[in-house]
């Protein structure tokens, strides 16, 4: 067999991989800004070449067949390596360039933005470009090289460094302490539990690190966003359970209050700078990547069944 065979061209392996990606060849074409007679060509043209079917055919989409989904899942690393590599080569010459990446909002502001100053200062031939954190998941586009996550630690396909959040604090408002006695925590029951919606289970974790039965966690009022939160403590709604990385500015300044001394819980959840493997070695991630892991806080153990879903 001759290498050449071995090698198909570069075109072909795209409108594979788009065709695949979106199911069907009229997607595909309009992001390939080709026609759809020219797309369904390349995709036959690369079957003939390989020899082997890649899609099933039905009147409404196209299905890889199974050596279809193996071929598929290469040539999109493949692809995602080679944009990497051309992107860092372009913008090598005087060590800048520009990174895309995304993070959650709350973390974003609170904890990553206050420190960026220091980063511009330290590499000021680096442009930061956010891109929107719907997309923060999708490391097949090609306009994303890194996330900041929140979970823990395990995403298909991508490499995770840990950052902070896995220290959580119980925290109240900053009302008279005789209008929201709690001294122990069995007191933490008569007041209202607030919620973020996609860590559902924080109250339980919290009752069973201190040994607390009795607890109502599904009854208080639900949150998208950890911010949101922190803003209804200070507003007097009730009690919260949020990473201490994303309150202590309000605590230090005395908007919120920890009603109890190692009052909170250490989970196995917290944010992680991620990226796929095609992007590992753009020089503006590992700038990015050696100055973020410098500022992480240490990862501290936590009970193996500590759960929960990433915030929104």
């Amino acid at each position: 067999m001759s290498l050449r065979r071995l090698a198909p061209p570069l075109h072909l392996l795209r409108s594979f991989s788009t065709v695949a990606r979106f199911g069907g060849v009229t997607r595909a074409a309009e992001a390939l800004h080709l026609t759809q007679s020219a797309v369904s060509k390349q995709v036959k043209e690369l079957e003939s070449w390989v020899g082997v079917p890649l899609f099933e055919r039905s009147r409404k989409r196209l299905a890889l067949t199974p050596a279809g989904a193996q071929y598929e899942k290469a040539v999109r690393a493949v692809l995602a390596q080679l944009e990497a590599a051309t992107l860092d080569l372009i913008t090598s010459d005087d060590g800048g360039g520009a990174l895309h990446l995304s993070s959650l909002p709350t973390f974003g502001a609170k904890w990553l933005i206050p420190r960026l100053p220091q980063f511009q200062l330290q590499h000021p031939q680096i442009t930061l470009h956010f891109v929107p954190y719907v997309h923060g998941y999708d490391f097949e586009r090609p306009e994303l090289d890194c996330s900041i996550l929140f979970g823990d630690g395990h995403w298909p396909g991508a490499h995770a460094h840990y950052l902070a959040g896995n220290d959580v604090a119980l925290i109240a408002p900053r009302t008279r302490v005789a209008d929201w006695p709690i001294a122990e925590p069995q007191d933490v029951a008569g007041y209202p539990l607030l919620r973020h919606v996609t860590v559902p289970d924080a109250w339980l974790r919290w009752g069973d690190t201190h040994g607390m039965d009795g607890l109502q966690p599904w009854a208080g009022t639900q949150f998208d966003q950890f911010q949101t939160m922190i803003r209804a403590v200070m507003a007097g709604m009730g009690l919260a359970l949020v990473p201490r990385c994303l309150v202590q500015d309000e605590i230090s300044a005395g908007l919120v209050r920890e009603p109890l001394p190692g009052g909170g819980y250490r989970s196995r959840l917290g944010y992680w700078f991620c990226y796929p493997e095609g992007r590992n070695r753009l020089h503006t991630l590992d700038s990015f990547r050696t100055w973020l892991l410098a500022n992480a806080e240490p990862a501290e153990p936590a009970p193996a069944d500590q759960g929960g879903a990433p915030p929104a």
